[in-house]
């Protein structure tokens, strides 16, 4: 049974100015949960001293969503976990536009079992044995 989606973002060559930028990563995750329809229900921020960069994570009712960046690096990572069907959000085109990236890479990954266990299955598993 599959129990959620998880999408995993990395966006690379951007700009460290603007991975420093608390405000604007914020911005990017509320589109995110506006574009969406995702509900909030909590939230952490850290920007880090320096020339360091940003970390944000926002509880939702359907799981999490969450940002790293590392100007150092020039590299920024997006986490999406939902426990209900969501569409795909453009995440190439927002996030090249938003923090610079020369590339951003999306993978969607399935949550859960994605093999439905017919009833025998089922019987071998729960009480061992093949």
């Amino acid at each position: 049974m599959i129990v959620g989606t998880e999408w995993l973002i990395e966006a690379v060559g951007c700009k460290p100015e603007n991975l420093r930028d608390a405000g604007l990563i914020r911005s990017i995750l509320e589109r995110v949960i506006a574009d969406l329809g995702l509900r909030p229900i909590g939230s952490v921020w850290k920007k880090f001293d320096g020339e360091a960069g940003v970390t944000g994570l926002i509880a939702l009712t359907e799981s999490h969503l969450a940002c790293h960046t590392y100007p150092e690096h020039r590299t920024a990572t997006f986490n999406l976990y939902c426990c209900q069907n969501r569409p795909d959000w453009d995440w190439n085109t927002n996030i090249k536009r938003a923090l610079g990236a020369e590339k951003v890479t999306v993978q969607k990954i399935s949550r859960g079992d994605s093999h439905e266990l017919s009833d025998y299955e089922l019987l071998v598993a729960v009480r061992g044995g093949g």
